[in-house]
C-alpha cells in the first residue's frame, strides 16, 4: 500500500533506538523528511546516517532533553527552520522507572511527570499552531498497555500514560475541525532495550532468571511470542497518512492480545 507520505515532514520523539528508531525507518521507507531525537547524539547520529544510506530521505538528528521545556521548544523551532512545517508528531520517550507505590519518592513522581506526561504536552503545544495554519495534521502519542491493564511494579506508568490517552482524546475533539488527527498506541512487549531492562528488573526481584521471566511474559500472549518494533512502527505509518482520514481520538493496543479487556 502506498501511504502517499513523500514529502511530509515528520518530527519523530526518542528515535535513536527501540520503537521510535522503528517508527522513523518506517516512516522514511514512505517517503516522509525526518527529524529525530533523542539524549545520545552519538547513537542518534548513526541511526540518521544509516536512514539516509537506505531510503535517501533528508533525517536531521538533534539531541534532546524531553524533560526540558526549553529544548523541546528549541527542537520544534529548529523542525520548524529546517523545513517550514510540521505534518507528523510522533510523541515517544523512555518509559520511567519501575516500584511499587512506597518504593517511590516525590522526585521518582516529579521526574516521571515531566517525562511521560509534561513532554508530550510541550510537544503538542508547540506543534500545533504549524498543523493549524496549514489544515493538515497527525498526531501520534505512543504510551503503554498499561494505560490499559496496570502492571504489577509499573506504577509510575500506570499512573501517568492513562494521562496521555486523556490528552489524545481530547486534542483530538479540539483539533478535528483542522483536520488533525490526533492518536494513541499502547504497545506492549516489544523487543526493545527498554523491555530487556524490565525484564532483568523483574528476574532480580523474583529471584528468577531472564529467561524464566521472559517465558512467564510470553505465555500471556495469545500469539505466543514477543513483539518486533516494526510490527508497531507499521500502524504508526498508516495513521500519519492520508489512508487514516477517518480515525481520531483512537487509542491501539499492539500488544499480541496481552490486554484482556475489551474496550
Amino acid at each position: 500500500m502506498d501511504l502517499d507520505l513523500k514529502n511530509r515532514v515528520a518530527l519523530v520523539t526518542a528515535s535513536s533506538k527501540g520503537l521510535g528508531k522503528a517508527v522513523a525507518w518506517a516512516l522514511a521507507k514512505e517517503g516522509a523528511k525526518l527529524v529525530i531525537c533523542s539524549r545520545n547524539k552519538e547513537a542518534l547520529e548513526k541511526t540518521a546516517d544509516d536512514i539516509f544510506l537506505g531510503t535517501g530521505v533528508s533525517v536531521f538528528p538533534l539531541a534532546v532533553d524531553l524533560t526540558s521545556a526549553d529544548q523541546i521548544d528549541w527542537l520544534i523551532a529548529e523542525t520548524m527552520d529546517l523545513f517550514g512545517r510540521i505534518d507528523i508528531l510522533v510523541t515517544n520517550a523512555g518509559g520511567p522507572p519501575p516500584g511499587n507505590f512506597m518504593d517511590l519518592d516525590e522526585e521518582n513522581w516529579m521526574q516521571a511527570v515531566q517525562l511521560t506526561l509534561m513532554s508530550v504536552v510541550r510537544l503538542c503545544r508547540a506543534a500545533i499552531p504549524s498543523m493549524q495554519q496549514q489544515k493538515w495534521g497527525r498526531i501520534i502519542n505512543l504510551t503503554s498497555i498499561s494505560a490499559k491493564q496496570p502492571i504489577d511494579s509499573l506504577l509510575l506508568s500506570n499512573v501517568l500514560r492513562p494521562a496521555v490517552i486523556g490528552l489524545t482524546k481530547s486534542l483530538s475533539n479540539e483539533l478535528g475541525k483542522d483536520n488533525i488527527l490526533v492518536n494513541a498506541i499502547c504497545p506492549g512487549y516489544i523487543l526493545t532495550d527498554r523491555v530487556n531492562e524490565l525484564m532483568q528488573a523483574r528476574a532480580k526481584k523474583t529471584k528468577k532468571s531472564v529467561d524464566e521471566v521472559m517465558q512467564e511474559r510470553t505465555a500471556e500472549m495469545p500469539v505466543g511470542r514477543i513483539g518486533r518494533p516494526e510490527e508497531l512502527a507499521s500502524l504508526v505509518a498508516f495513521l500519519a497518512s492520508e489512508k487514516s482520514s477517518y480515525i481520531t481520538g483512537a487509542t491501539f493496543p499492539v500488544d499480541g492480545g496481552y490486554h484482556k479487556g475489551i474496550m
